[in-house]
């Protein structure tokens, strides 16, 4: 039987838990508990302290505004307006993500503030054991909580979510450069296939002996540009080419570009400033390739940007694609004005969209693969060409958070 004769509710349902499991491993062990402590729990309870008071009186901000949020999805007035709804909504899933990430929060501080309290009053050696290690398990993740709220109020770059236009080009090497870039591509779509994100080539040119001297796709999924935006930049691959007869390591480079796909309401297009030009298709693709003017070339006027598209064996699907590019390249010239200014504000960037900047080597040699912004290096060459990439991608996004907590003085 176990004996009740004081209950501290400061503790956390996890303790109380613990306790209860405690009980039935001892149950010759009194338990000291005290019901009428309850009121004290409520008393005793603070106000929330984080390093930046200023944080906190953002994030209870973001908890009334959450919960206007969820009030007004249910108006009558705010359901019929089609897109006022969308816009409520996906703002409050938005705001969501940070409520229970504060919620969390909260609870941990106000379990620490209790465990040491415990610490402090109690005298039964084992409950103070048991409040030791609960407060030893919170403190080790406030830190992590605090940081992960501070990112959250960062505003994020508003093209993240976007699909994306990838486009991988040879550089200096020649065939070599051609070859690589078709490894480049392979690794991407395997990349893409483990995320579960869906490719579709817009238009290619082929290497004369392999590859790619130039490719271009659409990738589309859950925020595949902001995932992806860090692979822009020049990838370089050291290595014995096929054709070196003396063994000599060769270096070759290939230039990466991944766009944010813009959307129709980013970019209006004006018919008359289009040219429209078709012709058959190239490559494999069956009885309609090379009879058929099915495929589509966009020349934009007053940019000069020109855009092809032959994947589709439709002439009306290969148009809605090229007009898709083209929308695209016209946004991605505005967009990298932007990321040039907030590049000029940096010290370090990780992801500037700079084509011209060297960002990676592959060094076949050594089995290497170093990304040179963050002093990276991996010994796993053909996993990481096989589409293990997650790896490099969370440091870099790790690191340019990191710039960007450093950025804003939360």
């Amino acid at each position: 039987m176990f004996h009740f004769s004081r209950l501290y509710f400061s503790y956390s349902v996890e303790t109380v838990k613990r306790l209860v499991i405690s009980m039935q491993a001892f149950p010759n062990k009194i338990l000291k508990i005290n019901f009428i402590s309850l009121p004290l729990y409520f008393k005793n309870k603070g106000h929330l302290h984080m390093s930046n008071n200023s944080l906190i009186e953002k994030l209870e901000t973001l908890v009334l505004r959450y919960e206007e949020a969820g009030q007004q999805l249910s108006d009558p007035s705010v359901i019929s307006d089609s897109k006022k709804f969308v816009k409520l909504n996906k703002e409050y899933r938005e705001l969501g993500d940070v409520v229970a990430a504060y919620k969390e929060y909260k609870n941990s501080y106000d379990n620490i503030q209790n465990a040491k309290q415990i610490l402090a009053e109690e005298k039964d050696e084992e409950l103070k054991e048991m409040a030791k290690m609960e407060l030893e398990t919170l403190t080790a993740g406030i830190d992590e909580m605090e940081q992960n709220l501070k990112l959250m109020l960062i505003p994020a770059d508003p093209q993240d979510n976007k699909n994306a236009i990838l486009e991988i080009r040879g550089g200096t090497g020649g065939d070599e450069a051609s070859i690589f870039a078709g490894e480049l591509f392979r690794m991407y779509n395997r990349y893409c296939e483990k995320k579960g994100w869906k490719v579709s080539v817009n238009s290619f040119s082929e290497g004369t002996s392999g590859g790619y001297k130039e490719i271009i796709a659409e990738i589309s999924g859950d925020k595949v540009y902001g995932t992806l935006k860090y692979e822009s930049g020049v990838h370089r691959v050291q290595r014995v080419p096929q054709t070196e007869t003396q063994g000599r390591v060769h270096t070759s480079a290939a230039t990466v570009a991944v766009l944010p796909e813009a959307e129709e309401v980013d970019v209006v297009l004006n018919p008359n400033e289009i040219r429209k030009d078709t012709f058959c298709s190239s490559g494999p693709g069956g009885q309609s390739v090379n009879t058929t003017y099915s495929a589509i070339r966009l020349t934009h006027i007053p940019s000069g940007i020109v855009v092809s598209c032959q994947d589709e064996k439709s002439q009306l699907k290969n148009l809605d694609k090229a007009m898709n590019e083209l929308r695209t390249r016209l946004f991605a010239l505005e967009y990298q004005k932007y990321m040039d200014q907030v590049a000029s504000q940096r010290k370090t960037m990780v992801s500037t969209g700079d084509r011209s900047a060297k960002i990676r080597t592959y060094n076949y040699p050594q089995s290497r693969v170093t990304d040179h912004r963050i002093n990276h290096t991996m010994y796993n060459l053909p996993a990481v060409l096989d589409g293990e990439l997650q790896e490099t991608i969370d440091k870099l996004i790790m690191e340019e958070n990191a710039e960007r907590l450093r950025e804003s003085n939360i």
